[in-house]
């Protein structure tokens, strides 16, 4: 079973919406919008670049045990491959066809 978006109105009398998994657990809470639209809008923007979406490791390798306010702060910068989105959808159909196609089934 698929996660759920789920629409509502926030104490500041916002909209947003709300990613959930299947068990109920809340994966994401999306920024503050003016009106429906505009959230509705939002998670149709999800629904089209989280498919697809590039994962970018910014992370150490390691967890260090020092505190971070005793560790010297660097940023490592890691080069993420870009690839058009133009050519992301022609893969995916591609790939789509080629599982949705009718395959032999063996002798009959």
């Amino acid at each position: 079973m698929a996660g759920m978006f789920e629409l509502f109105v926030d104490a500041e009398s916002y909209f947003r919406f709300r990613l959930t998994a299947p068990d109920g657990t809340v994966m994401a809470v999306s920024k503050a919008f003016d009106n429906k639209t505009a959230a509705v809008a939002g998670i149709a923007a999800v629904r089209e670049y989280a498919g697809m979406g590039l994962i970018a490791d910014v992370s150490p390798t390691e967890r260090r045990a020092t505190p971070p306010e005793a560790r010297d702060v660097t940023v490592q910068v890691r080069e993420v491959r870009r690839i058009p989105a133009a050519d992301l959808h022609a893969r995916s159909r591609e790939i789509h066809r080629a599982t949705s196609d009718r395959r032999w089934a063996g002798a009959v």
